[in-house]
């Protein structure tokens, strides 16, 4: 048999169930980080329950993808162990192929996370075909308004472990318990949930921005400006509907 009828009946099995992302929608792909909590806990050296150095290191993963992923990236998101990353809605990447995405952004997540940690960090992910701008904003309000419930857990939990509960007895008095009761825990050993740094309640982002650069003329030698483009990175996110208006400038 020749190489080229094998090759092409051998590739069907490789693309027998592709799927593609229709043109028109909106692609975010979000990726999660493989048993990082338990990590996070028990074999790497962070802070509990949040800490400057894990957040910078999810950022440096969230630039590179943006950078280098392959994709279109304009806006990123990040909060916890998770990643969200809003396409182009006309993004052309990897034929807007489910299995390339899904795959080329985790293997480079993995791959970043792993080099700034000094360690194996694996990411898993899954792509979100939303039908319209409107479905976009709500995507990253529910993504936002998770890492503040998170937030808020996370800081009871650590409370509870740090005064000498075991992992059993702070998840079990924990259960059940309110938004304002959990606040409340806080506020009686003098942590105000609301005075905490931003970053941690809300998540961090990082979009595209274009600034003016100081340049020489290459023919005359005359000061010029020119455009350029980097990455700026907010870690003072706005709450609620500011917040949705604040993704929509990234949908234009």
């Amino acid at each position: 048999m020749k190489f080229e009828n094998l090759d092409a009946r051998m590739r069907i099995y490789e693309t027998a169930h592709d799927h593609c992302v229709l043109p028109g929608l909106h692609i975010v792909v979000r990726l999660d980080g493989k048993n990082f909590t338990r990590l996070t806990k028990e074999t790497w050296p962070f802070e509990a329950p949040f800490d400057p150095r894990f957040r910078d290191l999810m950022l440096d993963t969230v630039t590179h993808l943006m950078e280098c992923g392959g994709v279109n990236a304009v806006y990123g998101y990040t909060q916890s162990d998770e990643i969200s990353l809003l396409l182009r809605q006309d993004d052309n990447s990897f034929g807007r192929k489910t299995r390339k995405l899904i795959s080329v952004l985790a293997g480079e997540a993995s791959a970043k996370f792993s080099l700034g940690l000094g360690g194996v960090g694996v990411f898993d992910a899954r792509v979100s075909q939303l039908p319209s701008a409107a479905s976009v904003v709500e995507y990253f309000r529910w993504r936002h308004e998770d890492a503040h419930r998170n937030a808020l857990s996370a800081h009871c939990y650590w409370l509870l472990r740090k005064r000498g509960d075991s992992a059993q007895a702070a998840t079990q008095a924990l259960l059940g318990l309110s938004t304002a009761g959990k606040n409340e825990l806080l506020f009686q050993h003098g942590i105000q949930f609301n005075d905490l740094p931003a970053w941690q309640k809300r998540g961090t982002a990082i979009h595209w921005e274009d600034y003016n650069k100081p340049a020489l003329h290459p023919r005359t030698g005359e000061a010029v400006t020119a455009q350029r483009r980097r990455l700026s990175r907010n870690l003072e996110l706005p709450l609620g509907e500011a917040y949705g208006e604040y993704v929509r400038g990234f949908l234009a």
